[in-house]
């Protein structure tokens, strides 16, 4: 049994220290997003050589005397890295992004409620630089598509949804390890 425990470890600390020296992970935050009530993170993992997988989660919600807001959002998104000899994590990217988002608005004041939840995707092109002491710069900008729907508090849909195109755009700031 100890020479498994020993032989687990002597394992998985060669696994962190190639992960550290090659840097196949990445985990970013957009700054900007505090200035509208959110926050966002974002895990990035190398997956080929000039590939990589991205999931972003965020959160956003504020309290007034008389509402209260709240959403949610996942982002998955796949990357190509353009450069065969930057890597992945580096250089100019192109690639798919798919989003869900789930919005609510709740009036204190006589119980009434609306909620909003949409589904898109689209493409980005961008560019991320991670440095040996990890820091990590990411800018991104492309075209989305959402579908959406509002529904009150009650059961039924109410007679409109949102559905159109955006510009999806970003920095963030992260590590690389």
């Amino acid at each position: 049994m100890k020479k498994i425990l020993a032989l687990t470890v002597l394992l998985f600390s060669f696994v962190i220290v190639k992960a550290q020296s090659s840097k196949m992970n990445a985990v970013k935050i957009n700054p900007l997003s505090a200035l509208v009530a959110t926050g966002n993170i974002a895990y990035e993992r190398a997956v080929g050589a000039q590939t990589s997988v991205q999931l972003g989660v965020f959160y956003s919600g504020f309290k007034s005397s008389s509402l209260k807001y709240e959403g949610f959002g996942i982002t998955p998104e796949f990357r190509y890295y353009i450069s065969k000899e930057n890597g992945p994590m580096n250089g100019v990217y192109v690639g798919p992004f798919a989003r869900y988002q789930q919005f609510s608005i709740k009036d204190k004041s006589d119980g009434s409620s609306v909620k909003f939840s949409s589904v898109g995707g689209g493409a980005l092109i961008g560019w991320e630089k991670a440095w040996k002491s990890g820091f990590v710069l990411d800018i991104f900008a492309g075209p989305s598509y959402n579908a959406g729907k509002f529904k009150d508090g009650q059961e039924e849909d109410l007679a409109f949804g949102f559905d159109g195109f955006s510009v999806r755009t970003g920095i963030t700031i992260g590590f690389a390890f």
